[in-house]
């Protein structure tokens, strides 16, 4: 498989590239996003842009691919609802539409996230559940993954200081959570193992809830 992964150097996004590395029916793999992911494999590639709105000059590069594992995103507290929807709607649309063109028979995966509903009174809730709705619409497969709380599998750091810190004292007790709540609690690394093995199916689901994420990535 050829895949492109994009926010890999995110909290999900670095245990997704980690899995995607590791896995041997996993040829190549191009990151893109806006900033180098830090890591050194023979099989990633790195495409770094300033905007994902301008994918024009990097298209020549953007095929072949059997897959496109979306795990960009807006970080959700303070977030205006003006700008987090233009950083989860119109550009996770942008990059989809561009690269499904591209790539016309690929899997399009997304990171969408527990109790995503277009109808929701919750905001980040409501607009990523317009991005599945647009998603879905589109004339290629996608699928659409609901994690609940994730916790950072070894290796992975979130690139924020203060949740990094958080996430390291909470570690213990989240670890417990993955085992007791695995309908609420998965991993980074089960998140990705997860993406993978959707790739593998014939018929994949369209949306995947967070106790199916940890069935599928164990």
């Amino acid at each position: 498989m050829r895949i492109l992964i994009t926010g890999a150097t995110g909290l999900v996004g670095q245990g997704v590239l980690r899995e995607c590395l590791h896995d041997p029916d996993v040829s190549h793999v191009v990151s893109l996003g806006r900033r180098s992911s830090g890591q050194t494999h023979p099989k990633l590639e790195e495409l770094v842009v300033r905007d994902f709105a301008a994918l024009n000059a990097i298209e020549d590069r953007l095929h072949p691919f059997d897959a496109c594992l979306y795990c960009a995103g807006a970080q959700v507290p303070g977030a205006r609802e003006g700008a987090y929807r233009h950083v989860t709607l119109f550009l996770t649309l942008h990059v989809a539409r561009t690269v499904g063109q591209l790539n016309p028979g690929m899997t399009f995966i997304y990171i969408s996230g527990a109790g995503a509903d277009p109808e929701s009174r919750i905001m980040p809730m409501r607009v990523k559940g317009e991005t599945e709705s647009a998603l879905a619409a589109l004339p290629f497969r996608t699928v659409m993954l609901r994690p609940g709380i994730i916790q950072p599998g070894d290796g992975v750091r979130s690139p924020h200081a203060a949740l990094a810190v958080a996430y390291t004292l909470a570690g213990p007790l989240m670890g417990l959570g993955v085992r007791m709540l695995p309908r609420l609690m998965t991993t980074t690394d089960r998140v990705g193992r997860a993406m993978l093995q959707l790739l593998r199916q014939d018929n994949p689901p369209a949306v995947v809830e967070n106790a199916e994420i940890n069935r599928l990535g164990a």
